[in-house]
């Protein structure tokens, strides 16, 4: 049986060699010890580690529209108006969907949660999870539960909490009926419900631990059959990618000879708004900036360009439909690799379509 090891919350503010824990290498066996001391007693065995709530943020989509499970990147997008920090500084775990099809995002930050894993590394644990605890709690029935030196709240509840006696009290009477309290003198049982739990697994992304040596000889033959799929796919793909940006370029070019008309022959539309942009007017410019987006940002993806206005002051705007938030998270990468200042506004969910408005903003002399 491997290890269980919980990292009590009073550790938090200064982690270290020193952090107080509760070791588990069997059910009955409990020992509270230092990290240290645990990374001694347990000796290179594997541990599931598990996290005190107060490290982390809990959030919940609204259901989730279509049968793929969105990524992390998706939910951050869609929850983004919850999230107290930039993504590019949080590590986004998406935890598995209730009946609703409402899936939960844990939120922790990066440097943080980096700095903790890597203490536990250097420790001498081999970690075989890395989990929460108020996320262990069964998801069958309301928990309200003493442990650590404080209350979790969980389960079947519409939140995942670590609160003080006070404010739990404070609490108590918004609580279901048929919420299960199990209160200090109830430990053993709490450890038993936290160490059946399925929570959810923290060390993925760039926190996955390396994997160990695969067969890959048995595998040869089906991941030769896997690349020809994927190579046909891939023809395919590019084939509909070519046609999309072939529409896009030639509505770029209508546009073009709306605003140029004395532009009869249009051979290089980047290369003659190039020219014209060195003795023509601010608008012209913009309109460059304009081919750019289309060109470098938008062509070759799945979106489908409804209507483009200009506004002197304010830039572009693109009304925009695709088909999934994703494919509008991949817009504003593809934005900042090229370094162009867009902004993608409030979208909104048609049907089967995702419609949302793109701004270029206006470039200074």
């Amino acid at each position: 049986m491997n290890a269980w090891l919980y990292l009590y919350p009073a550790g938090l503010d200064a982690p270290d060699e020193h952090w107080p824990v509760s070791c588990w290498p069997g059910p009955d066996d409990r020992h509270d010890l230092t990290l240290a001391e645990a990374a001694a007693f347990l000796a290179g065995n594997a541990a599931r580690v598990v996290l005190p709530m107060e490290l982390c943020s809990w959030l919940r989509s609204e259901p989730w529209p279509g049968r793929r499970r969105p990524t992390a990147q998706a939910l951050a997008y869609a929850l983004e108006e919850q999230l107290t920090d930039d993504p590019d500084h949080l590590h986004l775990v998406v935890g598995e969907p209730d009946s609703a099809r409402r899936y939960p995002l844990w939120v922790v930050d990066k440097v943080r949660f980096g700095g903790i894993v890597e203490l536990l590394r250097q420790s001498g644990l081999r970690l075989m999870s890395v989990q929460v605890d108020a996320d262990l709690l069964p998801p069958g029935q309301p928990h309200g539960v003493w442990w650590g030196g404080r209350w979790l709240l969980g389960g079947a509840l519409e939140m995942r909490l670590a609160l003080p006696e006070p404010a739990f009290q404070q609490l108590l009477a918004r609580l279901p009926a048929d919420v299960c309290r199990l209160d200090h003198a109830q430990s053993d049982r709490v450890r038993e419900l936290l160490g059946a739990g399925q929570g959810t697994e923290l060390l993925q992304g760039p926190f996955r631990p390396a994997g160990l040596h695969k067969p890959w000889r048995p595998l040869l033959a089906t991941l030769l059959a896997l690349f020809v799929l994927s190579w046909g796919f891939t023809q395919v793909r590019s084939h509909d990618l070519e046609t999309r940006a072939a529409q896009l370029y030639a509505q770029s070019v209508r546009h073009f000879q709306a605003l140029y008309p004395q532009q009869t022959r249009v051979v290089d539309l980047a290369a003659q708004l190039r020219a014209l942009a060195a003795d023509e007017t601010e608008k012209t410019r913009q309109m460059a900036r304009l081919v750019q987006l289309v060109e470098q940002v938008i062509g070759g993806s799945g979106v489908e360009v409804q209507r483009i206005e200009y506004r002197a002051g304010t830039g572009w705007t693109l009304a925009l439909t695709t088909g999934d938030f994703t494919e509008l998270e991949r817009l504003r990468e593809r934005g900042r690799q090229q370094q162009l200042p867009i902004r993608l506004g409030t979208a909104s969910k048609e049907r089967s379509r995702v419609r949302a408005l793109l701004t270029l903003a206006e470039q200074n002399r």
